[in-house]
């Protein structure tokens, strides 16, 4: 069995939409950023975390990236992922490092500045935002291209991180004016793996529990 910890609703969807097309049984364990719960798992005190519990000694693997590919990379009759050393398997990993280096960061930077930081740090960053997403869109709706799915007409770990980032910037009012990237968006959001992470999710606020 798997167990995810962290925040539902956060980044540890994108593991339980994992778990989810893997089909998979997982528990969720709510803890919030730098509590000793998360912090005795992850020095940075972040979520989401995975504890692989089908080992004698539970395997713990952070972040949401690494986490997806390991899935992946456990379930292979999946097909989530591809043959380390295969020009597949780096198209995926490229993707997976653009979502977090490129795609997300000015999302997070405006979280941030809108309402994580102390008051009198914060500031206006939305023309750098605005500008930093939209060259991020830009360069993704270019590797996109026609294609189906991040690598072609495969469903991969890759196309969860996008998905989920995408997600993300359409609820934080972020213009996506790509309508190749709008059609991905809606295909890979329209999955039913993903609609059972968002109920497992809301099931977890609603009933408080694990």
């Amino acid at each position: 069995m798997y167990k995810v910890v962290g925040i539902p609703g956060s980044r540890l969807t994108r593991v339980s939409w994992m778990l989810e097309e893997l089909g998979r049984i997982y528990v969720i364990e709510k803890a919030m950023p730098q509590t000793e719960v998360i912090t005795r798992l992850n020095p940075s005190g972040k979520g989401p975390v995975l504890l692989d519990t089908h080992f004698e000694s539970p395997r713990i693997v952070i972040d949401s990236a690494a986490i997806c590919s390991y899935l992946a990379d456990r379930h292979p009759e999946a097909n989530m992922s591809a043959e380390p050393g295969s020009l597949e398997r780096a198209e995926i990993d490229s993707w997976l490092h653009f979502v977090q280096c490129d795609l997300e960061a000015p999302l997070w930077l405006k979280a941030k500045h809108n309402f994580i930081l102390p008051e009198k740090m914060r500031l206006n960053v939305s023309e750098v935002t605005k500008f930093e997403f939209g060259n991020a869109i830009a360069a993704m709706d270019a590797r996109l291209s026609n294609k189906e799915f991040a690598i072609g007409d495969r469903f991969t770990a890759a196309d969860i991180l996008l998905g989920h980032a995408g997600s993300w910037a359409r609820n934080a009012k972020f213009e996506i004016e790509f309508e190749r990237v709008n059609a991905y968006l809606d295909r890979v959001l329209a999955r039913p793996a993903l609609a059972a992470a968002r109920e497992r999710d809301a099931q977890f606020k609603r009933d408080g529990g694990t």
